[in-house]
């Protein structure tokens, strides 16, 4: 679950980054997106980088849905037997909701895809283009797709917060340290995620 989630927090580190450069135009969006296609060249075919990424993180994401499922099982064989009388328990919001921001990120990520990587639910759809993608895919009048986006970003902020909290524990930080880290890393990505969509609406990157 750590190793797997932890391959997903650097993903969502350097996406973001990446993200972020539509804010310098659209010669140093597309350039970028032209870099990653080119990643490795002549050693591996052109795009090859963005297919063995595409492919890693696919393995993390099956492996996270793995060791959710299985430390589920365990933790039900552990006590067959249900409480007769169970206090409630003080948890987080984000650890209450873990399972289910999984599966708003789940078809998030499904929706994303077919939107700015495959192209098939973009009104551009053109792989050499990215700007002009991102540009019309959160343009005024496709707000529901803006809308979804924000809620499937805010799904992710208290994952990732929990998520990362429970590593930092688990390495051996303080309980009231890992928390603050761990709120502070989820919402910056978030504000960063955010910022793209927001700036399209507003007529900021246009």
């Amino acid at each position: 679950m750590a190793v797997s989630g932890g391959l997903l927090v650097l993903f969502l580190v350097a996406h973001m980054l990446g993200n972020l450069k539509v804010f310098a135009g659209a010669h140093a969006f597309d350039g970028y997106a032209a870099w990653l296609r080119g990643l490795g060249e002549p050693v591996l075919p052109h795009t090859a980088y963005l297919w063995l990424q595409r492919g890693v993180l696919t393995l993390a994401v099956l492996a996270h849905l793995w060791s959710a499922t299985v430390l589920t099982i365990r933790a039900r064989r552990a006590r067959p037997v249900r409480y007769a009388h169970r206090s409630p328990v003080q948890g987080s919001y984000a650890a209450r909701t873990m399972r289910w921001g999984g599966v708003i990120i789940a078809l998030f990520v499904a929706f994303h895809l077919l939107d700015l990587t495959t192209g098939q639910l973009n009104p551009v759809g053109d792989h050499l283009h990215p700007y002009a993608n991102v540009v019309a895919d959160f343009a005024p009048r496709r707000w529901p797709v803006t809308l979804f986006y924000t809620l499937a970003i805010l799904a992710v902020g208290p994952h990732l917060s929990h998520g990362i909290a429970s590593a930092l524990r688990t390495l051996g930080r303080p309980a009231p340290n890992a928390r603050v880290a761990s709120t502070a890393i989820a919402v910056l990505l978030c504000a960063g995620y955010l910022s793209v969509p927001f700036a399209v609406l507003t007529g900021l990157v246009s």
